[in-house]
């Protein structure tokens, strides 16, 4: 049965994830050092080659596919986006302290979004919706591997709620650059609105393995 390889990859760092700052729909571009950083992760391991790009229409997103997967057909898919935090948007844990909104959201739920935000059931929907995309898209165009890079939010709920085996939320967060292989098959999705983790990413370069096979 055919398999379709999706790469889904974080976005590099920015300065307000460096400030803690909530910034889910905040268009910031990547840091200096998040730059420099993704260059060296493209440069020391292995991101598996893909025949198109899926990424979120924010810059930092943007800035990352171009690095990674530098002159790979890329689309942007609004659906990628980070979650919407409404009014706690660009702000910091520290100068919500004190905001009863804020201890509300604290509490978590499915339904319980920050003012004028987005819920966790609205960001689930959401990321069903462009898997269902992604994966139509690439069987309609013939493609078997393909790249999504977004937010660590959105790759924490596709994991969580549509990978197998099925792993809890803080199983799924990954740095920065980094990110997750999952395969999917038509069958799989269509029945169960499931897909299979295939492990992390990116992976070691085979030349770095072997030497250190050698020195065993």
């Amino acid at each position: 049965m055919k398999g379709y390889k999706l790469q889904l990859i974080r976005h590099g760092m920015t300065d307000a994830n460096t400030e803690g700052r909530y910034i889910g729909i905040t268009d910031v571009p990547l840091s200096a050092e998040g730059v420099k950083s993704i260059y060296e992760k493209r440069e020391n391991s292995f991101y598996p080659p893909v025949q198109k790009v899926y990424t979120s229409p924010l810059k930092r997103c943007r800035q990352t596919a171009d690095i990674l997967f530098n002159g790979a057909y890329t689309v942007d898919l609004g659906l990628l986006a980070e979650m919407d935090f409404g009014d706690f948007e660009n702000k910091t844990p520290e100068q919500l302290s004190g905001d009863p909104a804020y201890a509300k959201w604290l509490e978590g739920g499915l339904d319980n979004p920050p003012p004028k935000g987005e819920s966790a059931r609205d960001v689930v929907n959401r990321c069903y919706e462009a898997l269902n995309i992604i994966i139509s898209d690439m069987m309609y165009e013939g493609f078997t591997s393909a790249a999504v890079v977004t937010h660590g939010g959105i790759i924490m709920d596709m994991l969580s709620c549509f990978g197998l085996p099925k792993l809890p939320p803080a199983d799924c967060r990954c740095d920065f650059g980094e990110g997750f292989e999952i395969m999917v098959t038509a069958a799989m999705w269509q029945r169960s609105g499931a897909f299979e983790i295939l492990g992390l990413l990116p992976y070691v370069e085979q030349e770095d393995e072997d030497k250190e096979e050698d020195q065993d």
